[in-house]
C-alpha cells in the first residue's frame, strides 16, 4: 500500500501516516480531523489545516491508496 508514496514529503506523507493510525480501513473525515491539533503544530504557519487535510485526502484518492465512500467516508485501499 505505502509503495506509491516512498518519495511522498511534507503533508501527503504525514496525513497518509495519520490515517495508518487510526487503525481501521473504513475511517471518516471526522477521525482524520482527530489529528488537526498534531498537524497544527508541525505546520504552524498554516491556517487552514483542515482545508490542506481535505486537499491531501484528495490527492491521496487520486493516486489509489484511498477510496471515497460518500458522506464523508474513505477507505484504504
Amino acid at each position: 500500500m505505502e509503495i506509491k508514496l516512498v518519495n511522498a514529503e511534507g503533508w501527503l506523507k504525514d496525513v497518509y501516516h495519520c490515517l495508518l493510525r487510526i487503525g481501521k480501513n473504513e475511517f471518516s473525515l471526522s477521525d482524520v480531523y482527530g489529528f488537526e491539533a498534531e498537524l497544527s503544530k508541525k505546520y504552524p504557519n498554516n491556517n487552514h489545516v483542515r482545508e490542506k487535510i481535505r486537499q491531501q485526502l484528495q490527492r491521496l484518492r487520486d493516486i489509489g491508496q484511498i477510496e471515497f465512500l460518500g458522506g464523508g467516508t474513505y477507505c484504504l485501499k
